[in-house]
């Protein structure tokens, strides 16, 4: 969608749509107008491709939650191969999970000081959306969904589903959840959904003790098995939303004596290297981390050379990899 299109549906001028995007002078009415237009349509401005032949920072930014985590140096890892092949440097900001650093970060990205911004946000707030909707450069999501944003994401929901189900499958009927805030779309939310549609398809329900949400940390895994087993009645099948908090539940399964597959299966997301060299290697869903980053920059380059692309979404598939807890081959 292009400007001139944009200022019709939204009742205005292309004039006022460029001062609001350029934060100039524009009345309230005009201003409500547009943010009504931009919250139906998604709408973003694109960069001309006469603009894009004048920059010369050649620099990308890139905003991660954190860094010590092993699926974001697979994402990083696949940006920066393709970036760098076409004479790009990365400008790495990491947020630390604070959701100010990542708001203060767009703000810095936002009138050019890079080419273009890829975006690892794990929530959206409205302030998110309201600065988002002013940067004046590209922008690509990386592993979630924003409505008129170029995405790659997961199969989050599918993969939690086929991990729960393969237990289920195999006489578990026990279910247990480890999962993360609902806030954030991907790991959180769509891995819950993923989880209780398994469930619901097996016939069965899951008591409230049985479900914890974590940190996306292995000593928050190992606190919310020690509640889950805290009770008379134990799970016989833990889903956790990421291999991280899955290590914390081994780790007290083995303090407490809990025989993994044996009394409790566990299966995770991500596919971490820690899971394989477990003492009970970790069933897992592999996802394609760096194929997530390639993608994204791509789409980002792509979006550098053209003001009137449409922006997609690319869901990336998974592989359910199944090892020791869940009595699969201990063979890594």
């Amino acid at each position: 969608m292009n400007i001139s299109e944009f200022a019709k549906i939204a009742g205005v001028s292309k004039s006022a749509v460029s001062r609001y995007f350029n934060d100039g002078y524009l009345s309230d009415d005009k201003r409500a107008l547009i943010e009504k237009a931009i919250e139906e349509t998604g709408y973003s401005p694109g960069i001309s491709a006469h603009s894009a032949s004048k920059r010369v920072t050649k620099l990308v930014g890139v905003i991660i939650p954190k860094l010590s985590s092993e699926s974001i140096s697979r994402v990083v890892d696949g940006i920066s191969e393709v970036l760098t092949a076409e004479g790009f440097d990365l400008l790495l900001v990491n947020t630390s999970n604070d959701v100010n650093k990542e708001i203060a970060s767009l703000e810095l990205f936002r009138n050019k000081h890079v080419d273009g911004v890829i975006l690892l946000a794990s929530i959206f707030t409205e302030t998110h959306l309201s600065v988002l909707s002013k940067m004046k450069v590209p922008v690509v999501i990386a592993g979630q969904q924003l409505k008129g944003f170029n995405c790659v994401c997961h199969s989050d929901e599918n993969a939690a589903y086929a991990l729960t189900k393969l237990m289920l499958d195999k006489g578990r009927s026990k279910p247990a959840v480890i999962g993360v805030t609902h806030d954030d779309l991907a790991a959180g939310k769509a891995r819950w959904d993923g989880f209780y549609r398994a469930v619901a398809e097996a016939g069965l329900s899951v008591p409230r003790r049985f479900t914890e949400v974590a940190l996306f940390n292995m000593d928050s895994g190992y606190e919310k098995a020690a509640n889950i087993f805290s009770g008379n009645v134990k799970p016989d099948c833990i889903f956790c939303a990421t291999d991280n908090i899955a290590m914390g539940v081994l780790l007290y399964c083995r303090e407490a004596g809990i025989k993994v597959p044996e009394d409790v299966m566990i299966a995770s997301v991500g596919d971490n290297r820690s899971g394989r060299v477990a003492y009970t290697t970790l069933t897992t869903a592999h996802l394609h981390y760096k194929t997530e980053g390639i993608n994204a920059a791509r789409m980002l380059l792509r979006e550098l050379k053209s003001s009137d692309m449409v922006t997609k979404t690319l869901q990336l598939d998974f592989e359910i990899i199944e090892r020791g807890s869940t009595g699969g081959c201990e063979t890594v």
